[in-house]
């Protein structure tokens, strides 16, 4: 794996947004460009809890997968070091959600992102935090 991207937003939208986990949820990326992505998933009764609301699994999923993708379209490849999330709505069966990922700051080897998660009528589902770490 090389620690220097040609392309990166080619690279954070093709590769990472297309990593094997993601794929097996079915996440799409929507958008991606120099540090921003934005990320969707439709909810399917699979990923539903005991309450049949979203289960926080896929919500942490596709929160962290726009984090992934946004930190990995700024030129070096970015490993995560910190993610936490915090549940605010849930959401249902068949809704779509949408998670959107911003820098807060871009160091030399350090990022720190903030990520949203929205649903129906643009409803806060959940809000996150990650830092990166760039090679």
């Amino acid at each position: 794996m090389q620690e220097s991207i040609k392309d990166p937003v080619s690279y954070a939208r093709e590769v990472v947004g297309r990593d094997p986990m993601a794929t097996y949820l079915g996440i799409e990326v929507e958008e991606a460009r120099h540090a921003y992505a934005r990320c969707s998933i439709t909810v399917r009764p699979e990923y539903l809890n005991s309450a049949e609301r979203a289960h926080g699994a896929i919500v942490y999923s596709l929160a962290d997968q726009a984090f992934a993708v946004a930190c990995n379209s700024t030129g070096t490849l970015a490993l995560a070091v910190s993610f936490t999330i915090s549940y605010h709505s849930a959401a249902i069966d068949g809704e779509k959600m949408f998670s959107e990922a911003h820098p807060v700051t871009i160091g030399r080897k350090i990022s720190v992102w903030r990520i949203e998660v929205r649903g129906t009528e643009d409803k806060l589902i959940a809000t996150g935090q990650g830092i990166a770490y760039h090679k």
